[in-house]
């Protein structure tokens, strides 16, 4: 809109592939726009800028030092975001965070006091949050739909370990445990901050993390019970060798059952024309309802939702919906999970 000034935004890294998708999610917005990029592996960096039609920045501090960027993305290999994130910071820029927050609780803890001493607006990437199936699904448990829940399972899988070039390409720091724990540490966060987002911080956690069909990364299928004091038990299952699913959530309670379907990338993309992705059991009716939803064709029509909302939140002056303490809770389940595979043991958070 004439007059109007857009809010600038850059990109930290080209390392983690959903830049790419929040970028194209950002062309052509009404109230945003991408305008520069800075990677230090300086041919990712420029070809992902001359892609997308964004100023290249050769150091970071000369992409902080822009006057027209407001908020900064920061998609860098995990290990790496505590340091960008306190330079954003330093710089006063608004910040979306790509999930996990951190590998350690220790980086995690900087991120904290360096968003906090700043007083920048600080969010984690979380897509499930943005999900209208999961925002129903969270919606009918704060209605109290289906009562007192005792147990759930929450499935977040995606195929990434069977790519033969993972390790070779550039996505192969995923799989350095110095730069991002395990897959089950990269991908079950997601899971992790859905369960926290949902039931609050667990109690405790029970866990097996392990290479079963592959070893070309630490780990690539973790199942973990989790408790919740005075609460239900549940499973979080994922697996990054998984080439397709189904059923993502059921929740059971005392007064009716949750069951969805085609919420991750291995299950959207085989999903059935009109399928039914939630649905609700009232121990009052007896009876099933579905809640209608066209499925999205791919799961990153679901990524791009992020950096939308993110915008959308800052645009209005809102708070952050998910803050960096929020991402340190999922940080926390996981680790936790490693320990108590690792020891064979139970493990309280």
């Amino acid at each position: 809109m004439k007059g109007v000034k857009l809010l600038g935004i850059g990109i930290i890294s080209f390392a983690h592939g959903h830049a790419h998708a929040y970028c194209e999610a950002l062309r052509g917005h009404s109230s945003a726009r991408v305008v520069a990029a800075w990677d230090e592996n300086q041919t990712r960096g420029e070809a992902a800028a001359e892609n997308f039609g964004l100023d290249f920045c050769a150091r970071l501090d000369e992409l902080l030092a822009r006057s027209d960027i407001d908020a900064v993305i920061t998609t860098s290999e995990t290990n790496r975001h505590a340091e960008h994130i306190e330079a954003a910071c330093a710089a006063g820029k608004a910040i979306l965070c790509q999930k996990p927050l951190a590998t350690t609780l220790e980086d995690c803890d900087r991120i904290i006091a360096a968003v906090e001493k700043s007083g920048v607006h600080f969010q984690m990437a979380f897509q499930m949050r943005c999900d209208p199936l999961n925002i129903q699904l969270k919606k009918w448990i704060d209605e109290g739909a289906v009562g007192r829940v005792g147990s759930l399972r929450r499935r977040h899988c995606i195929n990434f370990l069977f790519n033969p070039e993972i390790k070779t390409g550039a996505s192969a720091w995923h799989v350095d445990a110095e730069k991002n724990v395990g897959m089950f540490f990269d991908d079950a966060t997601h899971a992790a901050d859905f369960l926290y987002w949902i039931f609050g911080k667990p109690h405790s956690v029970m866990a097996e993390i392990d290479n079963v069909l592959t070893d070309v990364a630490p780990d690539d299928t973790g199942l973990a019970i989790y408790r919740w004091k005075d609460g239900p038990m549940g499973v979080l299952f994922n697996s990054s060798v998984t080439l397709a699913g189904e059923n993502t959530t059921e929740i059971y309670g005392d007064e009716g059952v949750i069951i969805q379907n085609y919420d991750d990338a291995v299950s959207v993309t085989h999903a059935p024309q009109n399928a039914i992705a939630l649905k609700l059991f009232r121990k009052s009716s007896g009876e099933w309802e579905n809640f209608e939803h066209v499925l999205p064709p791919n799961h990153g029509i679901r990524l791009q939702a992020v950096p939308l909302a993110w915008v959308e939140t800052l645009g209005s002056g809102a708070p952050s919906t998910v803050t960096a303490r929020d991402g340190k809770v999922s940080v926390e389940m996981c680790l936790a999970a490693y320990e108590s595979a690792r020891e064979g043991r139970r493990v309280e958070l």
